[in-house]
């Protein structure tokens, strides 16, 4: 579920750190607190599966300590904005779809806004898709439960 209070609020900043393949955060160019901000459009595999380090390493190192224009659609249940990142005037959700390092975000039978560049990346067998099944992230999760152990 997410919300729409703060749809289409757009930034520009730097990339200061990089969680996991589909999300970092940007501190704004005009102060203030970093911002975590997940990939929209994208999902990419949980850190803890095979092809999460990966994935996290190519989002490391495209966009750690890069001036990025950010535009954020919504909030998700966790209070991450989604949002559609540029660096250098390209899409970085585009970037790690096409690369392999992330699946286009599906939503029942929608196969997602970067369906095209999944289906050359499979065809091209790169990064996630150098195997013939790779496990969705949300099939991950319902197995394997999260990644993230609560912090006592």
């Amino acid at each position: 579920m997410t919300t729409n209070v703060h749809a289409k609020r757009a930034f520009a900043g730097k990339v200061s750190y990089v969680t996991d393949g589909d999300t970092l955060w940007v501190q704004p160019d005009t102060g203030g607190a970093p911002r975590k901000l997940r990939l929209d459009g994208i999902d990419a595999p949980e850190i803890c599966q095979p092809g999460g380090e990966a994935s996290r390493a190519m989002l490391l190192q495209r966009a750690l300590h890069q001036r990025v224009e950010v535009t954020v659609r919504r909030r998700d249940v966790y209070g991450r904005g989604l949002a559609r990142i540029r660096l250098a005037g390209n899409d970085l959700g585009g970037q790690m779809v096409s690369a392999g390092q992330a699946w286009s975000y599906r939503w029942r039978r929608d196969l997602g806004p970067y369906a095209a560049e999944e289906a050359v990346a499979r065809q091209s067998r790169r990064g996630l898709f150098a195997v013939s099944q790779p496990e969705l992230p949300r099939d991950f999760r319902k197995r394997h439960g999260s990644c993230y152990v609560a912090k006592k």
